[in-house]
Order: structure tokens, then sequence, then C-alpha cells
């Protein structure tokens, strides 16, 4: 019966080796800092909770300001995000499983499209929510990777690694007004998948609940992103499996989570499987192979490109030589090397390092190799690595910042430099002026037309749907040879169908950004021909839909 009641409640750390060399202590995020104590006795202490609670409510808050703020000068959203927007929509309105929808090969549909869903209860669909929803991202994902850090530190050094992982996570604002973590659903938010597992093997290993919630975890995250089933399932079988075998025991927590997180692989699988057949979403198969042996050096160039912009290096060095721009270029290579040095520390410290920072380092690793020696680098596209981001800056801040830093005027200085350089960063991305999108002429000039329903290019369509508050709705459609047809990427098969929708007009990017003039040739002379910028508005007194074929169209 005792054995019982402490299986239920938690294994004692000194029952693992690996958590009995392991220095620190365990505490509360929100632990009220060690030091002059306030009133006395339990009503006292209750205070000071309360206080540093609210505390830590204000900083959070003023941060997700910030972040709305810094998100308007990147611009707005494109024909991607739009449809994240609007897939979020038909959610919120019932259509749970997304029947219709074919969308790209990251759904993010388990965290990205939710939390879309959740802003437009308040704002409705508009582009203001998607500003929203990823400000309401990337705090998520910051106050995850705070609370890691945060853990077994007291006192003024919690402050202090506070403010280096957000020095960290907003260095990329530095350099330039267009974010690589502020904008569209674009596997930022995966983040929190990571973060979270993590998190809940480091804080609770050998709880009764933990191994089938991680479980629940990791599989709602390679549903919405298979860069949890290729990163953060590989970590947690590897250092979890590691501690099971360091232990020389098999019936450990370890073990349990370490299976876990291999059951979840078939699980996922499963419960997708589940949703196709209950009329889901369809997705587009990831086109990602192992590259040739030959190509991995270029692979290799290509991943230090995608870091020095995620850190802000490369964005906030190459653009101008002013002080601004020079101070960013500092604060972005000194967030890249502290996190090097977090990577490197847990590397030389492995066998008394915590399994969050073991799971962290290992993340790392993992999510550049797949990057090197696969076929995804862009070199206009570092998102297939940004959990790196907030992984290093859990483990910057837990190398720069000791759990607890002796002497009054070190610490101060300490955390004074912490809190004071992110916020001249935050402050300084901040000012700079909003980016208004091309397209906002092109949605009022529809709307005052009265042209509710149409066709386009893909980057003039879903946004212009978005902008209008879904009042003027266009839908992607590509010339394939003789024919038009849908764009089968992040769209909706029952836009197209001519007994429900009536499409009077089409959208001419003269820009070559979208359809053609080519386009009139297909659809006939039209009765009326509007402009405005590099686009020509082809109108009809006829149901354009009728002349698209539906034999499926093709990827961007």
């Amino acid at each position: 019966m005792v054995r019982t009641m402490v299986w239920a409640k938690r294994i004692p750390a000194d029952e693992d080796r690996l958590d009995a060399q392991r220095p620190g202590l365990q505490s509360d995020p929100f632990q009220h800092p060690a030091g002059p104590k306030g009133p006395k006795g339990p009503k006292g202490r209750w205070v000071r909770r309360l206080l540093t609670v609210a505390a830590w409510i204000v900083g959070f808050l003023a941060l997700f300001a910030l972040y709305l703020r810094i998100s308007f000068s990147g611009g707005s959203a494109d024909s991607d995000g739009a449809n994240n927007a609007l897939q979020a929509w038909d959610m919120l309105h019932g259509h749970v499983l997304l029947h219709g929808w074919i969308i790209g090969d990251a759904t993010y549909y388990t965290f990205d499209l939710p939390v879309l869903a959740v802003v437009e209860i308040f704002s409705g669909l508009s582009d203001l929510t998607s500003h929203v929803a990823a400000a309401l991202t990337y705090l998520i994902v910051t106050f995850g990777a705070v609370v890691l850090a945060l853990t077994d530190s007291r006192g003024l050094a919690r402050v202090a690694r506070c403010g280096v992982v957000v020095a960290v996570l907003t260095a990329t604002f530095c350099g330039s007004s267009t974010s690589y973590v502020l904008g569209v659903p674009d596997h930022t938010g995966t983040s929190a998948f990571l973060l979270v597992s993590f998190l809940l093997i480091d804080r609770l290993p050998a709880r009764r609940y933990t191994s089938l919630l991680l479980l629940a975890i990791l599989c709602a995250g390679q549903i919405g992103d298979a860069t949890v089933l290729y990163v953060a399932v590989p970590a947690v079988v590897v250092v979890c499996g590691y501690r099971a075998v360091a232990t020389r025991k098999v019936r450990t927590s370890d073990a349990a989570n370490a299976l876990a997180a291999a059951v979840s692989v078939p699980v996922a699988a499963a419960v997708r499987a589940v949703m196709l057949h209950f009329g889901g979403y369809q997705m587009v198969a990831p086109k990602i192979a192992i590259a040739a042996p030959g190509r991995w050096p270029h692979n290799a160039d290509l991943a230090w490109h995608a870091l020095c912009l995620l850190f802000g290096v490369l964005a906030a060095g190459s653009s101008s030589s002013s002080l601004t721009h020079v101070a960013g270029y500092i604060l972005g290579l000194a967030c890249l090397l502290a996190a090097a040095a977090g990577v490197a520390r847990v590397a030389w410290t492995w066998r008394t390092a915590s399994r969050a920072e073991q799971l962290l380092c290992v993340a790392i690793v993992i999510d550049l190799s797949a990057y090197v020696f696969s076929t995804m680098p862009v070199r206009s596209n570092p998102y297939e690595v940004v959990a790196v981001l907030p992984c290093g800056a859990v483990l910057a801040a837990r190398a720069c910042v000791p759990g607890h830093m002796a002497g009054t005027l070190r610490a101060g200085i300490a955390t004074s430099l912490a809190v004071i350089v992110p916020l001249l960063t935050l402050t300084t991305a901040a000012a700079r002026p909003a980016v208004a999108a091309p397209t906002v002429s092109l949605s009022a000039w529809l709307e005052a037309h009265g042209l509710t329903y149409g066709l386009a290019g893909y980057w003039s369509s879903s946004i212009v749907t978005l902008q209008s508050g879904n009042r003027v709705q266009v839908r992607a459609v590509v010339m394939q040879g003789r024919q038009v047809v849908p764009y089968d990427w992040e769209t909706n098969t029952l836009w197209f169908d001519a007994s429900r929708h009536d499409a009077t007009f089409v959208i001419v990017d003269l820009a070559r950004n979208g359809l053609s003039p080519s386009a009139e040739q297909f659809f006939g002379t039209p009765d009326k021909i509007g402009h405005v910028a590099h686009w020509t508005i082809l109108i009809y007194q006829k149901n354009l839909l009728e002349q698209v074929a539906m034999a499926g169209g093709r990827h961007r």
C-alpha cells in the first residue's frame, strides 16, 4: 500500500542515479525571490505570492503588446496566412474536420489554427486577427522557454534568466522590419509542443500520468506539424532511453516516457486515418528526401545562414552601417554565441545535466542535422529550423546566469543588464512604422464596386478575402495548359462548386505574380474592365466557375 502511494505521487530523486548527481532544486516559476522577507505569517506569504504573480502577468501583457506592435511593422499576412485564418474560421463555425480543404504539408491544425479561432471570437475575420494570433503564439512560446529556463534558479537570477531568454528571442527584430518569427503560421508555434513536452518530462518525470500526457501532446503535435515527428519524438526517445539505460533498470519513468514517445507515432497515424474516414481535410504530402552527400556542405552553409537570420546576425549586420544596426548585429552575434555556449555546456556536463537541458540540446542537434542532410534547405526560408531559437534561448539563459547569484551588486548589475537589453530591442523594433499590405487598395475597390465572388492567382486571392472580412471572396486558380483549374494548395474544393457560388470576376496580375492576361482568352471578352495599381479586373455577367476544370491543379 505504501509503495502504491509513493508511485502515485512520484519516484524520489535518489532512486534515479542521474537525478542524484543533479545539483540545484526544483522551483515554482512564480516563486518569490529569495532575500529580505516582507510581512511574516501566512497572510504575508500570500501577499508576496500575489504580488509576484501580478508582476509576471503585467510583464507578459506588456511583452504581448510589444509583439503585437512589432508584427505590424512586418506587414500584413499573405495568402498563406489568410488561408490559415479561413481554416480557423471554418473550425469556429462547426467544421472541425475542415471537410473539403486541401492543406499544405504542415497543417498547424492542433495549435496555430485553434489560436486563430480563439482570436476570431473577439476580432472576427480580419487582417488584425493574423497579427494578434502571431503575437499570442510567440508569447506562448516565450512563456514556455522562460519557465524552462527558470528551473533551479532563485532570487534575482530568475529575473536575469527571463531577460536572457527574451533577449535571444527578440534579437531577430533588430535588423529588419520583417520578422522571421512574427508572421503567418510557419513552424514557430510548433516549438510550443517541444517546450511543453520537455517541461513535462523535466518537472514531472515520474508522475503516473506523465507518460500518457506526453503521448497525447506528441500525438497532437505530429498531426499539426511533422517537425514534432522528426525532432521532438527522437529527442525524447534518445534522452529518456539513455537515462533508462544509465540507471540499469527496466521499469523507470524514463523508460515509460521513451515508450510513450515511440507509441505516439502510430497513434498519431491512427488518429489521422480516423479523421480521413470521417471526411477530414486532405493534405499535400511533404516533398522531403535525403539529399545527395555532395550537397551536404552546401546545406550546412544554408543552415548557418538560417541561424544567422533567426538570431538577427545576418539581417542586422547586412542592411546598414548605422549605430542601431551595428548594435543589433552585436546583440544577435552575442545571442548566437550564448546559445552555442549553452549547447557546449550541456555536452560537457552531460551526466549531471537536467533532463530538460539534455532534451533541448539533442533537439537542436537533430533539427539542424535533419536540415543539413535533407532536401529542405532554401536560402530565403529559415523557418524549418525555427525551433532552434527558443531551445537555444533556454540553454543560453542557463549557461549565462547561475541558479543563484551571490553578491547584491553583482546580481543587481547582471539583472539590470538582462532587463535593459531586451527592452531596448523591443522598443526600437516597435517604433518602426507599420507596413500596409499592397492588396488593401484592391480589396477596397472590389468591395466598393459590389464584386463579391471571383477568381485570381494564389497571392491575390485569400488575402483579399481576409482583408474584406469575407465580404469579398476570391478563390485561387491557375492556368494549366488550356484549362483553368483550382490551385490545389491551401484551398477548399467546395469553393469551386458552381451550384453553390457564382464567380463573376477575374483578377489579372500585371506584375506577373498571379494570373497572366492570357486568362482573358480562356474566359472570353469581359463585359467590364477595372484597373487598380498593377491589377486588372475582368468583370463578367456569367458564372465563371462553370469554366473551371475540377481535375486538380498544381502546387506552387
